[in-house]
């Protein structure tokens, strides 16, 4: 809170609050794209290790990205959005495969 000087009658200073709105932050979606390679079973892997699902949770993104050709995995701020992408992008590499995963804005 920012705080603004005003004279009072007997001319001495006064301190008020003054309230500032912040804008929450835009937030990202983070997909997982299909491809004809990644087993399916480590994308059920990928979705319980880097977003906390459940295995029932993460089949049905799976079968989703499988059938229409991209899946959410989570919606979050800009900076965790990035850091998602980037592990699961490290994490498919290291396993030779090329799931992709991408970010785009909410």
């Amino acid at each position: 809170m920012a705080t603004r000087k005003q004279s009072d009658r007997d001319g001495g200073a006064v301190l008020e609050t003054e309230r500032s709105r912040t804008k929450p932050p835009r937030l990202y979606k983070v997909l997982l794209l299909n491809d004809d390679f990644t087993p399916m079973d480590f994308v059920v892997v990928v979705l319980q290790k880097f977003f906390s699902m459940s295995r029932e949770q993460a089949t049905l993104v799976m079968l989703k990205v499988h059938r229409d050709g991209k899946g959410v995995c989570g919606v979050f701020p800009h900076d965790l959005a990035a850091t998602k992408v980037e592990q699961v992008s490290a994490f498919a590499r290291q396993n030779q495969h090329p799931l992709a995963c991408v970010m785009e804005e909410n």
